[in-house]
């Protein structure tokens, strides 16, 4: 079992697979992009697998593939694949935004994919549309269909709620009625350059104006619900909810399939929780998110040995902070780090 210098049981690593995406979300990217890694820099598949079975054993059990956009990168079905097959790993799940899980769910599902997580942050095409700098929530709703289609569970929709985009969080709820979808609400985090120069739209980038926090959300649900004849949201006990690698609080509105949730990183820290460490395209392991350390495996798996490996992966369990101390930006964006 791994654990770090607090005592918290680190069994949980997001590895991210590109850093390349097929959108330009305002609050995630300026509207040219970031400037992509050559190929050359961004690890093999090969040696993320051998990266992750090193990881397996030393505690971890739990694998999340992230992006930029997963999907993207050819070669990703028989990864999972692979991965699925490794030994002492009990569970791997997927991010992605949905645009291409329309064509790969059921090869991925296939391939022993069973956990997916899909951001999505509007279900106005034209609010999406903007958001997304031009993809169309149809590919992102007809992902969702077909990963229901290829029997996963739990599919988790990702909602960021930022108060610039005025979002409709009660039409997100309605989602969860008469379907098994699990809808997070999730805060907006300062990750990346802040205040007006991240993502170059000034009205969507991370300030505390645009800030909302799960109790706002959980208010506004319950309010708008009870308007809408739907009732109120109630908390459910942890064995009643779908499951999930991090604290998440659940709650399902009265006969509803699904859930909602709220995933409150700032206004309810759950760093006394943390369990997970990151890996990124480029072979940079992540002790925090919220933190700029970052420790260079990618060297090693390119000219070192396995023990080098082990002893870097207790460099970075013995890094990780106590919290993330409210920190307002970082060095890297989400999309660069691994959403």
């Amino acid at each position: 079992m791994a654990t770090d210098s607090y005592g918290r049981r680190i069994d949980y690593l997001r590895i991210s697979l590109t850093d390349r995406c097929n959108l330009r979300c305002v609050y995630c990217m300026p509207k040219e992009g970031v400037p992509w890694r050559d190929h050359a820099e961004i690890l093999s598949f090969e040696e993320i697998e051998r990266f992750a079975a090193i990881a397996v054993e030393e505690g971890i059990s739990k694998i999340r593939l992230t992006g930029g956009e997963p999907l993207v990168r050819r070669g990703v079905v028989d990864h999972i694949r692979r991965l699925k097959a490794m030994t002492g790993l009990e569970e791997i799940a997927l991010t992605t935004n949905g645009i291409l899980l329309g064509k790969y769910a059921e090869q991925l599902a296939r391939a022993g994919l069973t956990r997916v997580n899909i951001s999505l942050d509007s279900l106005d095409p034209k609010v999406f549309s903007r958001i997304t700098r031009g993809g169309r929530l149809s590919e992102v709703l007809v992902g969702i269909e077909a990963a229901l289609a290829a029997g996963m569970g739990p599919v988790k929709l990702n909602t960021v709620v930022i108060r610039a985009l005025n979002q409709d969080l009660l039409a997100f709820a309605r989602l969860t009625l008469n379907r098994p979808l699990h809808v997070r609400f999730i805060e907006y985090m300062p990750v990346g350059r802040t205040h007006g120069v991240g993502c170059g739209v000034s009205q969507t980038d991370w300030s505390k104006a645009n800030f909302v926090s799960a109790e706002e959300i959980l208010e506004r649900l319950s309010k708008e619900g009870t308007a809408a004849g739907l009732g109120e949201p109630r908390p459910l006990e942890s064995e009643q909810a779908p499951g999930g690698w991090g604290p998440a609080r659940y709650y399902k509105f009265p006969q509803a399939e699904g859930t909602v949730c709220v995933i409150s990183p700032l206004s309810h820290h759950f760093c006394g929780q943390c369990n997970r460490l990151r890996l990124t395209a480029d072979g940079r392991l992540r002790p925090c998110l919220f933190a700029d350390e970052e420790i260079d495996v990618k060297s090693v798996l390119r000219s070192g040995n396995d023990e080098e490996l082990r002893r870097l992966i207790g460099i970075a369990l013995q890094s990780k902070p106590e919290n993330h101390g409210m920190r307002l930006g970082t060095g890297r964006g989400m999309s660069q780090i691994g959403g």
